[in-house]
């Protein structure tokens, strides 16, 4: 099982870079660039509300539950 994060769909869609929406949100673009690859552990929900709110989108248009990704059942 595995969330799917579609954060670099979403901004191609609004056509904002990583530069831009770092700055907005407040975070580093290191820190975007780990949530946008899936590899972090953890999202802070004001950091999702800032990113809802900047990419003017609902919570489930960037992440997604699969159980088919990731093959982990852990």
């Amino acid at each position: 099982m595995a969330i799917i994060v579609n954060l670099d769909v979403v901004m191609a869609k609004r056509k904002i870079g990583s530069g831009e929406l770092a700055e907005k949100i407040g975070i580093t673009q290191a820190n975007l660039s780990i949530l946008k690859t899936g590899k972090a552990k953890a999202v802070r929900f004001s950091t999702l509300e800032k990113l809802c709110d900047v990419l003017d989108c609902q919570p489930g248009d960037i992440l997604e539950f699969s159980r088919e990704e990731g093959g982990n059942d852990e």
